[in-house]
């Protein structure tokens, strides 16, 4: 700026008097100002110049840092496999990309809220994406409660990092998963999952023998029987026992405790509580589901990515990791047309749905 003005007062006084004229030296004024602004700007290229050198010096530094760095990651998976996954889930807790997508799921969920306190919605009035994004939310903060209670005490710290290296399926939520640990822990959750769906087909078929009218009772039983013998259910044989499951002993509050203990796990909720409790969660989880149902009906299953279509159909039972879009849109698709013909007194058939649709469906249909 002081070589701006000094410029400027030299260009003043070579005009002379006439410059400082109302109107008789303003034409020639003109032509100063113009060689003015050229001075000016030659004096503010040298720092933008510098600038931009910097600028390029800097990204062409952290260029090389990355190549380096996964050069060293493969060199360290290579020869030290075991050190490299205790490397990997320290990075994977500490890493900024992480870190920021946790921070902005929280503004997002901040945003959500917000909007139904101003709007006084309801969940179930929320469209599909923000259902879904408040249902997984309240999961991941759930899940991080027991590390941040580990965390309290001081110098606690070193011990929460070694559980987290240990225990990464159980301690860490998915912003912080890898990719590759993504696809393993979604297979160990299922494979966790799927142990207790014979025992959810055998105790219905116990259930069935205890029903009075022998119509219905054969129509179940023959479903079970279908079911444990690899093949899949049709939707109308379904439709066709609805009535069974909304005012008789397969009602979710009249279900055996080992029935609703082996349900639980198929919605991932923990079987270890009192049978009271059992039945009240089960029934909001699968009454959670049927709303999400219904929103992403409005939505449309074609506005969906393949990751959210991949995801409604994991949480609904269905292990989507080793198969085809196509094959989850079909799917999807029947479990939709099913749930948004039950009321919400149906939610039992809904619950068993989970079982009978997904037990066998990478088996060819019968």
């Amino acid at each position: 700026m002081a070589l701006s003005r000094a410029a400027a007062r030299g260009a003043l006084w070579r005009l002379g008097p006439a410059a400082l004229g109302p109107h008789r030296g303003r034409m020639e004024l003109l032509p100063a100002l113009g060689a003015l602004r050229c001075q000016v700007c030659r004096s503010q290229e040298r720092p933008l110049s510098s600038r931009a050198t910097s600028r390029a010096f800097v990204a062409a530094v952290a260029a090389v840092a990355r190549r380096v760095n996964a050069r060293y990651e493969r060199y360290l998976e290579r020869s030290f496999p075991r050190f490299y996954v205790l490397y990997s889930t320290f990075t994977s807790v500490l890493c900024p990309t992480g870190i920021q997508a946790l921070f902005l799921e929280m503004k997002e969920i901040g945003r959500i809220r917000f909007r139904m306190s101003q709007q006084r919605l309801k969940v179930q009035q929320l469209p599909y994406r923000d259902m879904e994004r408040l249902r997984q939310f309240r999961r991941d903060a759930l899940k991080a409660i027991p590390i941040g209670i580990i965390a309290i005490p001081p110098f606690a710290n070193f011990l929460v990092i070694v559980l987290m290296y240990f225990f990464p399926r159980q301690l860490l939520i998915r912003y912080f998963w890898t990719p590759q640990q993504q696809l393993e822990f979604l297979d160990v959750y299922d494979s966790i999952r799927r142990d207790s769906y014979p025992d959810v087909v055998q105790s219905l078929a116990l259930a069935a023998q205890s029903l009075p009218e022998p119509q219905p009772r054969e129509l179940l039983q023959q479903l079970c029987s279908q079911v444990q013998g690899g093949a899949r259910p049709r939707l109308a044989q379904l439709l066709a026992v609805r009535s069974l499951f909304s005012g008789s002993p397969l009602v979710l509050n009249r279900l055996q405790v080992d029935h609703v203990r082996a349900l639980s796990q198929v919605l991932f909720l923990t079987p270890h509580l009192p049978a009271v409790l059992l039945r009240h969660r089960l029934l909001s989880h699968i009454l959670e589901i049927r709303h999400l149902d219904r929103a992403l009906l409005r939505l449309g299953l074609g506005q969906l990515s393949e990751e959210e279509l991949r995801a409604a159909c994991y949480l609904r039972g269905l292990n989507s990791t080793h198969l085809g879009q196509g094959e989850c849109r079909a799917w999807l698709e029947q479990w939709l047309q099913l749930s948004c013909e039950l009321q919400a007194s149906e939610a039992s058939l809904l619950a068993h749905s989970m079982v009978l649709l997904s037990l066998n469906y990478s088996w060819p249909s019968e």
